[in-house]
């Protein structure tokens, strides 16, 4: 049985770096691959002659997938080692997006957009598990900070060459590119991660059905289940049209686009880790309500603008993200000690399950909600960020109550 590595009271030894480069690249990979629907949607939206609607469904038919996959596969999910099970799954979803870039109609590209969210949906939960099994409590916010990293990296490097590549050849070019990419953190994972089993030891449940039960039972949990559905839902709903909506409504050129990406990705990696060490340093809570203020301002702010010059709307997006994230990192690093050792394969998949689904309704809901109007522009955008507000209020509040339930529990290490 491999041991987990040891804890280093203030700086990570060299093998938990290599670990947090391993997982950062493999949730790089994830993320870039379900975020370039987004600007992509602007190109793909007319090629394949479809609507709002149709296009919603490509993105919420990844999350609808994932969402099962989570749920299918959380009674087994503390049954194996992690490493093996994040394997299986990663080179799904790298077969997954090949298929993505040599789709060439509108029910082939839905159909492999279900296929890699049946494992791509899974990778980031198996992600946070072995985080949270591999790094004590008072290191995780600074691991969950470089971890999510991964999504500013996307923003900085992944969507503006996503772009690029589009724009240099067509929509397909970068999820082939994507399916190359991804193939070396695979290898990196393979040949630098050790197994991931001490949780192996700990008594399991015989039946994996009743794993599965006893997880969506507890009363903790539930809680922590419903402020990721609430999180979730107002993200995809603002996320899946707002290319479109700074092309058409904004006034800004399909090819600055990658500008636009790129300043506010360095921006949010600048800020990702320093927020995970203030996460560490001043309360996961604090930072959350920090982060929920500024997301709610930027929001109202950035769903109600009108032509607008770039640099102000870089400023505005960065802005945006950083209350984004000042959210996100602080939630994760206090979820992640809410489930007990031998159940943290199954929480973190069945929390997987209910975030891309929740984000698949959301999708599918902004597409009946905005519409195109007859000068091209997106209607009632506006009312994504009413809904987004509300979503964000409202999951303050529940964390509020989970982590003063928390306080009261040991901490399972």
């Amino acid at each position: 049985m491999t041991s987990t590595v040891q804890e280093t009271p203030g700086k990570f030894s060299p093998y938990q770096k290599i670990v947090v480069t391993i997982l950062a690249f493999l949730q790089f990979a994830v993320i870039v691959d379900f975020m370039l629907m987004s600007p992509l949607g602007a190109m793909i939206i007319p090629e394949l002659e479809i609507d709002t609607a149709q296009f919603g469904l490509v993105v919420s038919a990844y999350a609808f997938s994932a969402g099962i996959a989570g749920l299918l596969t959380a009674g087994l999910a503390d049954r194996y080692d992690r490493k093996k099970l994040l394997l299986f799954f990663y080179t799904g979803f790298l077969l997954g997006t090949l298929w993505c870039g040599l789709a060439s109609s509108y029910e082939m590209l839905l159909l492999a957009r279900i296929v890699t969210g049946l494992f791509g949906g899974v990778i980031g939960s198996i992600v946070l598990a072995i985080a949270t099994d591999l790094f004590p409590p008072h290191m995780r916010g600074r691991v969950m900070g470089l971890i999510q990293t991964a999504f500013a990296a996307s923003q900085v490097l992944g969507i503006p060459i996503g772009l690029y590549l589009a724009n240099r050849w067509d929509w397909h070019m970068p999820f082939l590119a994507m399916a190359g990419f991804g193939l070396v953190g695979g290898l990196l994972m393979l040949r630098k991660m050790q197994p991931v089993n001490a949780h192996l030891a700990l008594p399991q449940e015989h039946s994996p059905w009743m794993h599965l039960y006893h997880t969506v039972t507890e009363r903790r949990y539930l809680l922590a289940f419903a402020i990721t559905a609430v999180l979730t839902t107002g993200g995809f709903m603002l996320m899946p049209f707002s290319s479109a909506y700074i092309v058409n409504n904004l006034g800004i050129d399909m090819h600055q686009l990658p500008t636009v990406y790129l300043v506010t990705g360095v921006c949010t990696i600048f800020f990702g880790p320093l927020i995970g060490k203030a996460a560490d340093a001043y309360g996961k809570f604090r930072v959350f309500t920090f982060g929920t203020v500024v997301s709610i301002v930027m929001v109202l702010v950035y769903t109600r603008l009108d032509a607008i010059s770039l640099p102000a709307l870089i400023i505005i997006n960065a802005l945006m993200f950083v209350g984004i994230f000042s959210r996100m990192i602080p939630y994760q690093a206090l979820v992640s000690s809410v489930p007990a050792a031998n159940q943290r394969g199954s929480f973190n998949a069945i929390s997987a399950s209910i975030q891309q689904l929740a984000g698949g309704v959301a999708s599918v809901i902004a597409g009946h909600i905005v519409t195109f109007g007859a000068d091209g522009k997106l209607q009632h955008f506006d009312l994504i960020g009413d809904v987004m507000v509300g979503t964000a209020l409202l999951a303050l509040a529940l964390l509020w109550v989970l982590q003063r339930n928390t306080a009261r529990v040991p901490v399972t290490k």
